[in-house]
Parts: structure tokens; C-alpha cells; sequence
């Protein structure tokens, strides 16, 4: 009986080397690259907490910087981020942040090259629109309305895109292109929402070219009641 298993035990073994001759160095390599790839996730993911952590306290010292309103350390300070962790949420926030401190000094050039930076590196899309918009904004105040419209070309979130058409209007209205603009603010109008604020400034600008987007809702609403009602 025992020489009757040991006949079994040794055909099962030939039979693993047999197997593992075969097929063990594809299984092996299968074994690194799975291993690989779950050792190179967790370093991604160390990585990217790290990055998140780090990036977190230079903003930190950003924040403090531009409240202390000390320029020259505010400076250091975004251009160390940007080097550092350039790609990083809290680097993009630090970057409108230190705009708008620029502004609040009167100094809108160094404002300009803060939000172009955001508007090109920012990953978030929302973050990207803000720089967008603001720029658009601060090259209209310089008169350079093809360089402000560009700012305003391409795919913007859904939840900025009466703004975007908003300043568009504004754009096109202190170039003298009153009927174009009236277009822009049209949209705007009807794509913020109605319960905005922003909305109530929009259609203070239509009333001034002669159009009353509430009453022409109205009319519209109207017609449409009719065509149904048919």
C-alpha cells in the first residue's frame, strides 16, 4: 500500500515538473507583473498623499504670506510651488489666490502672469475657467479684446457658461459691437440660473440695449402655449 502511493506521489510529482517545465516562466513573469503593478500603485498612492500633504502646508505658507501682504515672500514662496509641486490642486488655488492679492496692490501685471499660469497648467476645469475668465477680464481692462476673446474660446463646465458668454458680451460691448454683445448676454440670461444674483446684473445690461429678456420670455411662453394648444 505504502509502495502503491508512493507510485502515486512520485507520478504526481513528474507530473508538477512536467507542468512547471512548461509553463512556470510564463507564470513567474505573470507573478512580477502583477506584483509590480500593485507595488507601483501603493508608491503612486504614498506618492500622491505625500505630494497632497506637502503641497498643503506651502499654501499654507502662501496664505499667511499674502495676508501678511509681504510680495516679495508671496513671490518665493508660488514660484517654489510651481517648481515643486506644480501639478498639484493646491498649487492651482495658490496660483488665484496670489492673483488676486496682486490686484488688491494695484499691480495687475504680475495678477496676469499668476492667472495665465493656472488657465494653462490647472488640471480641475473649474479652476481653469476662473483663471480663463479673469484674464479675459483683466485683458480687456488693457484693451487687447482678440487676446481677452481667446481666453473665452474652447469648452468651458457647464456651470460657467453663462459667465463665460457674460463677459463675451462685455467684450464685445466696450468694442462697440452692440448687437453681437446683445446676443452673448442673451445667452447669458438664459443659461444662469434663476435664482442667481449674477442673473439680475445681465439683464440690467440687456435693459440697456433696449431688451427686456423677462417680457420676451413671457412672449415666447406664450406663442409656445398657442402652437400646443393647436
Amino acid at each position: 500500500m505504502a509502495k502503491h502511493l508512493d507510485l502515486e506521489e512520485q507520478e504526481q510529482l513528474d507530473e508538477l515538473k512536467h507542468f512547471w517545465k512548461q509553463y512556470g516562466n510564463p507564470i513567474t513573469w505573470a507573478l512580477i507583473a502583477v506584483l509590480g503593478a500593485f507595488a507601483a500603485w501603493n508608491g503612486f498612492q504614498y506618492w500622491q498623499r505625500t505630494q497632497s500633504a506637502q503641497s498643503a502646508v506651502m499654501f499654507d505658507e502662501i496664505e499667511r504670506s499674502v495676508q501678511s501682504g509681504d510680495t516679495a515672500r508671496t513671490e518665493r514662496s508660488l514660484a517654489d510651488m510651481k517648481d515643486r509641486f506644480g501639478g498639484t490642486t493646491y498649487a492651482h488655488q495658490a496660483g488665484l489666490l496670489v492673483a488676486k492679492a496682486h490686484l488688491d496692490k494695484g499691480n495687475p501685471e504680475a495678477a496676469r502672469g499668476a492667472l495665465a499660469w493656472v488657465a494653462e497648467k490647472a488640471s480641475d476645469p473649474g479652476y481653469q475657467a476662473i483663471a480663463k475668465l479673469r484674464l479675459a477680464g483683466l485683458l480687456m481692462e488693457k484693451k487687447e479684446y482678440d487676446e481677452a476673446a481667446q481666453q473665452l474660446s474652447g469648452v468651458f463646465p457647464k456651470d460657467f457658461e453663462g459667465l463665460v458668454a457674460d463677459r463675451r458680451g462685455d467684450i464685445l460691448m466696450v468694442q462697440g459691437k452692440k448687437a453681437d454683445a446683445k446676443i452673448e448676454y442673451e445667452k447669458a440670461w438664459k443659461t444662469l440660473d434663476e435664482r442667481a444674483d449674477y442673473r439680475r446684473l445681465v439683464e440690467v445690461k440687456l435693459n440697456a440695449l433696449g431688451v427686456d429678456p423677462v417680457a420676451a420670455t413671457g412672449v415666447l411662453a406664450a406663442a409656445e402655449n398657442v402652437r400646443t394648444d393647436k
